[in-house]
């Protein structure tokens, strides 16, 4: 660490998230970007999130109200994989192929699909190997992508080193498809695809969910118990009619998680206005402040936060990465300052 810093100063444009002093030996949380979208289903460009992220970091303040000291908190960025850009392009290319058949009722290749898919699980490996090979070194890994389907192969490192976990998840969507338009690891089948093949997740815990169908609902009803769905409906009426307030609702949603929590967090769970680019936004959704406010309970509450993510940080506009990276900042804190650690 470069003791000279001022973590009042500007920040120099070093490589690392707000020009922050630290390298991977002196990191406490390493950020992993993924720029990965091969199956997104609406609007492309969360692939480039993570550098939008890093761009619009240097002129964020280093202050935080809840944690003393914060800069203090050794963070490091690493350079995404290689290859996964180009990996990424190319499959997106097929998929859009496929896509664009399903959708006007053409005929598809089968041959395409099962490409996208053995794509999709290479891009699960290299995650995989890449998350065990930091936690082994004690790191706490913040995935930084591209779409939602990310996080997959962090989850399954994460089940290696964790008996028993709970998942988080703050988004507009269910993610509870199976194989949605063919692919088998779609962004919109993350958490079907955790739930059937990670025994070590305990729970599910969804919150601003506001567009989903009916099937997803039907799969987490049939969990008997293991996926629970605050939806953005429940969360607002419960608020409009007077029957809770938001600090009891983080404590009802606090109360169905276990000891060790992971986070996984679609930027389009909040409101549209604070990342319109993301890949597939919907009106509605919450605050940062609300944001705020869920974390820092998590991080008083005497629970474990053992690893993040952040995905669908679109590109088209630097203030998507404006709101990124005060997210990203916020996660990384309250995970390395987890009371219950």
């Amino acid at each position: 660490m470069d003791k000279t810093f001022d973590s009042s100063a500007f920040a120099a444009k070093n490589g690392n998230f707000i020009g922050l002093p630290y390298d991977m030996d002196s990191a406490k949380v390493v950020f992993l970007p993924i720029p990965w979208e091969a199956t997104v289903s609406y609007r492309s460009g969360t692939a480039d999130g993570p550098q939008n992220i890093l761009d619009a970091s240097y002129q964020l303040d280093l202050l935080d109200w809840d944690v003393q000291d914060a800069w203090e908190t050794p963070m490091f960025w690493m350079n995404a994989p290689e290859a996964i850009k180009t990996l990424s392009e190319s499959t997106r290319k097929l998929a859009v192929t496929h896509i664009d058949h399903l959708e006007n009722q053409k005929q598809v290749d089968q041959d395409i699909v099962r490409e996208v898919n053995a794509r999709s699980t290479q891009l699960n490996n290299i995650v995989y190997e890449n998350c065990k090979t930091l936690l082994k070194d004690k790191k706490i890994v913040g995935l930084v992508g591209g779409d939602h389907s990310v996080p997959f192969g962090y989850l399954k490192a994460l089940s290696e080193a964790h008996d028993a976990f709970g998942i988080l998840q703050i988004d507009a969507h269910c993610d509870l498809r199976k194989a949605y338009e063919d692919f088998d690891y779609s962004h919109a089948s993350i958490f079907y695809n955790v739930l059937e093949e990670n025994t070590s997740v305990q729970k599910l815990v969804q919150l601003g969910i506001r567009d989903t169908c009916e099937a997803e609902v039907n799969y987490a009803d049939a969990q008997q118990g293991r996926v629970k769905i605050f939806s953005n409906a429940y969360l607002r009426r419960s608020v409009f009619e007077g029957k809770k307030n938001f600090k009891d609702l983080v404590a009802d949603i606090l109360d169905e998680l276990p000891e060790k929590i992971y986070i996984s967090f679609d930027i389009d769970g909040m409101d549209p206005k604070y990342c319109p680019n993301t890949g597939t936004p919907v009106p509605g959704g919450m605050e940062i402040e609300e944001i705020y406010y869920l974390l820092e309970s998590i991080r008083k509450s005497g629970k474990q936060i053992i690893g993040f993510d952040l995905c669908e940080v679109g590109s088209a506009d630097e203030w998507d990465g404006n709101v990124g990276a005060r997210i990203l900042y916020k996660l990384a804190l309250c995970a390395a300052n987890c009371l219950g650690s």
